[in-house]
């Protein structure tokens, strides 16, 4: 696989605003399948810098209803890496 195939976006929320910005805490969105290792990997490839930690969780799907019909959305598996210091991603925000 290759980096942008296991890194699917940067996810911006309030919470890893506040992370990134007082203790270098990343929060992404990556591929199911993807490890650890491959995530850290494709981490430093993209954006330059150096991963101290991967931590990763899988976010499980809501059933969902439109009119009649019961649905449920997709489960997302997230990752939280952890920057060495001094590191830094351009967020753009």
């Amino acid at each position: 696989m290759i980096a942008y195939d296991i890194i699917k976006s940067l996810l911006r929320t309030e919470k890893s605003t506040a992370h990134h910005e007082t203790i270098s805490k990343y929060l992404f969105l990556v591929d199911k399948s993807a490890n650890k290792i491959q995530i850290k990997r494709a981490v430093e490839e993209i954006y330059k810098v150096k991963v101290k930690e991967v931590n990763t969780f899988i976010s499980p799907g809501k059933a969902k209803r439109v009119r009649y019909h019961l649905g449920r959305t997709p489960d997302l598996k997230k990752a939280v890496v952890t920057l060495g210091e001094g590191q830094k991603i351009d967020t753009g925000v």
